[in-house]
């Protein structure tokens, strides 16, 4: 086994040494709050001894898995057990094989957050399931995948998440239900957070309630202040696209520090509407990632992702557009050939009693509310699983201002039902 050099909180050694008394242990609580890391080891540590030989992680989608649990920013399971443990691939898909004294033990990991998901695991038999941010799974996936451990000889299941709203159907239906030991975490179980980094956090989300009580306190609150708290995941989500098509067309927000976000949007008509789907999602944050992009590097990504929906979906696009601010990208996708336009940012919109972004902030809800926006799920590393954060994190401060933070997908989505509205719905 590797050798990592970590300490621990005493919440995060309890979270790993304890009992196996229970089927399934959940790690709720704050962003940054060591419950992954502690995730980590627990986990390697049923490893060590269950007698079942197939196991399975699952995240949103593939990637999310191998990044939060395999690789886990160096102390997931590859690094745990180090040359004991190789990436393979056989019938069931990709997985982490180890290499233990009772036998070899097999990680899967795979994406459950669509619809259809649970295709990827049916015919398996699991000994465990490992559930990285369950809130954001189908529940269906979720569901089947216990069932997929029926026959386990030491069945067991782990899940971690930031605190969801109190009606998230996965407290009544999986909470509740199975057989489950809770473990709430803030950031001050991470002892590697430093106090002055605690500072600079609790700044940023003291100017929110609904994001100081959810992400500092670790409390499941009513999404009060979430702007697009009305986007609903059985209405504004399609298994697939459908309807007649009228155009495809790009829309992009750029940043180095700050998130690169780029859609590609296809508009339908059906049941004698027109709808706007958002069908694909390039998405690069150098403040999450630590790696920060020069954007002629962003510019050839940009138009990578665009080849590659224009072959996906086998359509040409109408339009190619940058937010007006990012000039320096623009500049970058011309020199490649990419013609582009200015993105409408509503900066000269007044409508009624509102103007500027809140104009455009209301189209988007009203586009939402009456089923003309839609988020159509794919199985590319182009999917929605950014999007979808935002969605949640998106906010008002005290004064009912937007608050610029955790809205750069958002943002160009905005600026994409703009294009969509002036020239489908107006009129």
């Amino acid at each position: 086994m590797s050798k990592i050099n970590i300490k621990f909180s005493p919440k995060q050694l309890e979270a790993i040494y304890r009992d196996y008394n229970y089927t399934f242990d959940v790690l709720e609580g704050t962003p940054r709050s060591g419950k992954t890391t502690a995730g980590h080891f627990r986990y390697a540590d049923y490893l060590t001894w269950t007698r079942d030989t197939n196991h399975l992680i699952v995240a949103y989608n593939q990637e999310q898995a191998y990044r939060l649990f395999i690789d886990g920013d160096g102390t997931g399971l590859k690094h745990i057990f180090g040359d004991l443990a190789e990436i393979k691939h056989d019938e069931h898909g990709s997985h982490l094989e180890i290499h233990i004294p009772n036998g070899v033990k097999k990680a899967y990991y795979k994406g459950g957050g669509k619809s259809n998901s649970v295709g990827a695991i049916t015919g398996m038999s699991l000994g465990s399931v490992v559930f990285c941010e369950i809130n954001l799974l189908n529940m269906k996936m979720v569901q089947e995948c216990f069932r997929r451990t029926f026959a386990a000889l030491d069945r067991y299941h782990l899940a971690d998440l930031n605190p969801p709203a109190p009606h998230h159907p996965v407290i009544s239906e999986v909470f509740d239900v199975q057989n489950t030991r809770w473990m709430h975490w803030t950031i001050q179980d991470n002892p590697i957070i430093t106090e002055e980094r605690k500072q600079e956090i609790y700044e940023i989300l003291s100017k929110n309630p609904y994001l100081f009580e959810r992400d500092w306190e670790g409390k499941r609150v009513m999404p009060q202040g979430v702007i697009y708290g009305i986007f609903n995941m059985k209405n504004n989500v399609l298994p697939k696209m459908r309807g007649q098509i009228y155009e495809m067309f790009f829309v992009t927000d750029g940043g180095q520090s700050d998130a690169t976000s780029c859609s590609c949007n296809i508009v339908v008509k059906y049941e004698d509407k027109f709808r706007l789907l958002r069908v694909a999602n390039y998405y690069h944050s150098g403040a999450e990632t630590g790696q920060v992009k020069a954007m002629s590097t962003y510019a050839k990504e940009l138009v990578k992702f665009k080849d590659w929906c224009v072959n996906k979906f086998e359509l040409r696009y109408t339009e190619f557009f940058v937010d007006p601010a990012c000039k320096s990208l623009r500049e970058e996708l011309h020199l490649l050939g990419v013609r582009t336009k200015a993105a409408d940012n509503n900066s000269k919109d007044i409508t009624g009693t509102s103007k500027g972004i809140e104009v455009g902030i209301e189209r988007l809800q009203n586009s939402m509310t009456n089923e003309h926006f839609f988020i159509v799920e794919t199985d590319s590393e182009y999917d929605h699983y950014d999007f979808l954060k935002e969605i949640g994190m998106y906010v008002r401060d005290d004064n009912g201002n937007p608050i610029d933070e955790f809205n750069h997908a958002l943002d160009e989505c905005r600026y994409a039902n703009n294009y969509f509205f002036k020239r489908y719905l107006r009129g």
